[in-house]
């Protein structure tokens, strides 16, 4: 008989695709002269990569023109049924609307990931904007900004995004530690922040304990590096969406990290979201995906 939490976990997954025929929205339609999507490396697994998108302009337009980026880190329970896919339309309407994307995928579990393996390849990922992120963009004729980088996550991608945001807090040899590029802003979507309440609620069948490796008191050391709500405040601002009706990933869960972070004297701010669900969040179509992303061009201005 199949042990418990493995069957939570598939079910958590089936209740994952149940929620949307697509979990990702549509993907718009790109402006004419949008450059072609450029695959970056940074390391030599298959999943340490990231595809940057960047926005039609034109070649040669200088340092007035840098371009401000926003970092999307998706979700699905930091397992490998989903990939970076899930990113890809708002990554497109990003552009849209006349910034940079890049848009992260990552080691997971069931897939090489789990800890540290998974923070490391977000941290990488997002370091490597000051590298070859540059590199790629000059050879379109465009400029990054890197001192206007938000970082936009979406379920456990939010956990991941604010994560990122506060590892300049860490000491080496913790995952993350000595950021190159540290952020302005994060926009968290229906983010997983406290880890040790996701892992007391059995959150996705036991995914934060597949992450970590155990629970919050035989990996008590991976939960406090590990868990955004462990280490507040971030270095930015950090806005917190979430759907009031979230089956998936409770909004108790960005409620607690606002907490956290405003009674550590950061600054942090939840947006909720009467009647929506999980998937509504990365539907470029869908009125909630409009929301956040004006939260996030907020936060570039």
């Amino acid at each position: 008989m199949m042990a418990r939490r493995s069957l939570l976990g598939l079910l958590g997954l089936a209740g994952l695709a149940a929620c949307s025929t697509s979990p990702a929205g549509t993907t718009p339609a790109p402006r004419p002269g949008t450059p072609e999507p450029m695959p970056l490396r940074y390391g030599p697994d298959p999943s340490q990569y990231a595809v940057l998108h960047l926005p039609p302009g034109d070649p040669g337009e200088g340092p007035e023109g840098a371009l401000p980026v926003v970092v999307v880190i998706h979700g699905g329970y930091w397992r490998s049924a989903y990939g970076l896919e899930l990113g890809t339309p708002l990554a497109v309407d990003l552009t849209n609307a006349d910034v940079a994307a890049l848009n992260v995928e990552y080691r997971r579990v069931g897939d090489g990931g789990g800890f540290p393996a998974t923070l490391a390849d977000v941290a990488a990922a997002v370091d490597l904007l000051a590298t070859a992120g540059v590199e790629a963009a000059r050879r379109v004729g465009r400029t990054l900004d890197l001192r206007s980088v938000v970082l936009l996550g979406h379920s456990a991608g939010g956990q991941l995004a604010a994560w990122a945001a506060s590892r300049a807090r860490l000491q080496p040899p913790a995952p993350g530690a000595d950021p190159v590029v540290v952020p302005k802003g994060v926009v968290s979507q229906a983010g997983v922040l406290d880890l040790v309440a996701a892992a007391q609620q059995d959150l996705g069948g036991g995914a934060t304990q597949d992450l970590l490796g155990g629970d919050p008191v035989t990996q008590a050391a991976r939960y406090a590096v590990a868990s955004p709500a462990a280490l507040v405040p971030a270095s930015c601002p950090v806005v917190a969406v979430h759907g009031t009706a979230d089956s998936t990933v409770p909004i108790d869960q960005s409620r607690r990290y606002v907490a956290a972070a405003t009674a550590a004297r950061g600054a942090a701010r939840l947006v909720e979201l009467p009647g929506v669900d999980h998937f509504q969040l990365i539907d470029p179509a869908a009125p909630a995906w409009r929301t956040v992303r004006d939260e996030v061009l907020g936060l570039l201005r």
